[in-house]
C-alpha cells in the first residue's frame, strides 16, 4: 500500500482525497453535466476526469458537504460550491483533490507530476535563468529528485491560487520560485501586483512539496489571517 501523499502537504482543516488507479465506476457516477463535458473524449480522458472528481467529492464529504457537479469554469478550474475553495490535479498514476472552507482558506492549489525530467526547451520556457542556476545546485546535492519538474509543479500550484483570487493570468516568468530541499518547502515571489484587497500579500506565496513513489507533488495553502 502506498503512503499518504496529498494529506501531508495540506493537512486539516482542509480535506483531501486521492487515487492511484482509475475505475470505470467513477465514469458512471458523473453528474449529467459532467458527463456531457467529456462525452466526446477518449476513454482514458473520461476516466481521469471522473476519478479526480470522485476524489473531490470524497474530500467534500470529509467537510460534511453533499456531492454536487463540478463543472469547469474559466481556465478549466472547477466551480466549487459556495463556501468552499479547492484544487484538483491528475497525472499518470495519480489523481487528487483538496477542499477547504473559505472561512479557513483564501485559496488552495495542488499539482502532481511524474518524477521525470522536463525537455530542455520546456524547462527554458517555464523557468528564469536564476531558477535554472539554482536547479543545477539542487541536482548536484540530490539527483534522485527531478528538480526541474518540481519547479514546474510548484508554479502550477501557485497559479491555481493566484488566478481565482486576482482574475489575472500569470506567465511562468512572473513567478520566481526558490525551493528549500531540506525543509520540503518553496517560496514564489510574484513580479506582478495583485491589485486585490490585500495589497501586496499575494506577491509572496509559500508552499510545500514532496517526492515519493515516482511522483513530485506540490501544494500552496493560503490560510486566512
Amino acid at each position: 500500500m502506498r503512503d499518504v501523499v496529498i494529506e501531508e502537504l495540506v493537512p486539516a482543516p482542509a480535506s483531501a482525497a486521492h487515487a492511484f488507479h482509475d475505475c470505470e465506476s467513477a465514469v458512471r457516477e458523473l453528474f449529467p453535466e459532467e458527463a456531457a463535458a467529456v462525452a466526446r473524449a477518449l476513454p482514458k480522458r473520461r476516466q481521469e476526469y471522473a476519478v479526480v472528481r470522485m476524489c473531490a467529492r470524497r474530500a467534500m464529504s470529509g467537510l460534511g458537504v453533499a456531492a454536487v457537479a463540478l463543472v469547469a469554469g474559466e481556465r478549466g478550474a472547477p466551480r466549487w460550491p459556495a463556501g468552499l475553495v479547492g484544487s484538483m490535479t491528475h497525472c499518470a498514476g495519480y489523481r487528487a483533490a483538496v477542499v477547504g472552507r473559505v472561512s479557513d482558506y483564501r485559496g488552495l492549489g495542488i499539482d502532481a507530476e511524474p518524477n521525470a525530467p522536463l525537455d530542455d526547451d520546456v524547462l527554458e520556457f517555464v523557468s528564469l535563468p536564476r531558477e535554472r542556476a539554482r536547479l543545477v545546485e539542487l541536482a548536484a546535492s540530490a539527483p534522485e529528485v527531478r528538480w526541474d519538474r518540481l519547479l514546474f509543479s510548484a508554479k502550477e500550484s501557485v497559479f491555481k491560487v493566484w488566478y481565482p483570487l486576482t482574475g489575472r493570468e500569470l506567465d511562468f516568468g512572473d513567478a520566481d520560485v526558490r525551493i528549500d530541499p531540506e525543509a520540503g518547502t518553496f517560496t514564489a515571489r510574484i513580479s506582478l501586483p495583485d491589485h486585490g484587497p490585500d495589497g501586496d500579500r499575494l506577491k509572496v506565496l509559500e508552499g510545500r512539496w514532496l517526492c515519493r513513489d515516482g511522483l513530485v507533488v506540490t501544494a500552496v495553502a493560503l490560510r486566512r489571517a
